[in-house]
């Protein structure tokens, strides 16, 4: 899967890495709906640094399209909350 981290570049997941990002993006849900900025803040960052981590990035100038974007490291909560789909960030 070709991930998007907007204003990063692009990293190739894996499909075996689904399943722990999954686990991170409910985590990130429920901090929104909890409002708590803090925790947030962390799930936000927890998510992003483990697909950094098992991401393979794709060259600059690579033209694949992003099957999944995810908003950058200083979003604010509301801009990843209008983000969110039926199966937040990352589809099951």
């Amino acid at each position: 899967m070709i991930v998007r981290i907007m204003g990063e570049g692009q990293l190739e997941v894996a499909p075996d890495d689904l399943a722990s990002l999954n686990t991170l993006d409910e985590e990130l849900e429920a901090a929104i709906e909890s409002g708590d900025e803090a925790t947030f803040r962390t799930a936000l960052h927890g998510l992003l640094d483990n697909v950094r981590k098992v991401g393979k990035a794709l060259p600059e100038d690579s033209l694949e399209p992003s099957e999944l974007i995810l908003p950058p490291a200083d979003a604010a909560m509301d801009e990843v909350r209008k983000m969110l789909g039926d199966e937040g960030l990352i589809p099951d």
